[in-house]
């Protein structure tokens, strides 16, 4: 009885069917996995801003963020306040809470987990997404002209990151700063350009808390994702674009937090008025 064996062209075949298979497979698994990362980030947002609506229950204020100066210089994961009521205080930042509510980094800080109890953290103390990269977190510094019970000393004097403040002007203060963007297309440094580019508008927003994505500042070449890091407050949000998207690459992940949910968590709770 004689036994045919395989020739080097069918074992060739054999291979490249299995090698093709496999590598079906692990694009499967990896494409799989990214999902996961994302699903999770998306998760550590959310109970972020969760979070943070915690915190103004307990202490009648949202937090201030965290501050990153570099490596020797920053607030390990604790909200950071300006030392004196000042509108920018590079170089003389507490994380003394300062019932005055200037904030240190309002638009370019980060989640302050410390303050907010998160324990998805670095080594530094800040919170992190499922791809390891700092939460981020912004939030009003601005008050709209004449939308306070009673009028605040200027539009600059912080409102919902100090509690005295919230008692003292009511709750019908409106924000006037952050923006969110459906793209950085016509964006400046304080509107979204076209009205129908704006998702959130200034009057609405209180605070945003973001993830960079799998990319993190380092995909920040594209126009979209380089808006959400240049330290001012207009934001862009929108679903995850490729590299050779108009605007550049683009897989940051963001949340906010209205005016009208936190004055109604806060008169829900008895905190205001």
């Amino acid at each position: 009885m004689h036994l045919r064996g395989f020739t080097l062209i069918e074992l060739a075949v054999v291979l490249a069917i299995v090698g093709v298979a496999l590598g079906g497979l692990a694009f499967t698994l990896a494409a799989h996995n990214e999902q996961r990362t994302f699903e999770d980030t998306r998760r550590r947002l959310e109970q972020a801003r969760d979070l943070l609506l915690a915190f103004a229950v307990v202490n009648g204020r949202l937090p201030c963020p965290a501050r990153h100066t570099n490596t020797a210089s920053h607030s390990q994961g604790m909200e950071s306040f300006c030392a004196a009521a000042a509108g920018s205080c590079p170089g003389a930042e507490t994380t003394s809470v300062q019932t005055h509510g200037y904030c240190s980094n309002p638009f370019d800080g980060f989640v302050p987990a410390a303050s907010l109890g998160i324990t998805a953290v670095d080594s530094s103390g800040f919170a992190t997404d499922a791809w390891g990269n700092r939460l981020r977190y912004a939030v009003t510094r601005r008050n709209a002209s004449g939308t306070c019970a009673v009028s605040p000393p200027s539009s600059t004097t912080p409102i919902v990151t100090s509690g005295p403040n919230l008692k003292a002007y009511g709750i019908a203060c409106q924000p006037n700063d952050l923006l969110v963007c459906r793209s950085a297309s016509g964006i400046t440094a304080s509107d979204c350009g076209p009205t129908a580019n704006a998702i959130m508008t200034s009057t609405t927003v209180v605070a945003v808390v973001y993830s960079t994505g799998r990319n993190g500042a380092r995909g920040a070449g594209g126009a979209d994702e380089a808006a959400n890091l240049d330290g001012d407050a207009i934001f862009v949000s929108h679903p995850p674009a490729p590299s050779g998207a108009p605007n550049g690459e683009f897989d940051d992940q963001l949340t906010w937090l209205s005016i009208g949910e936190l004055y109604g968590k806060l008169v829900s709770a008895g905190v205001l008025p």
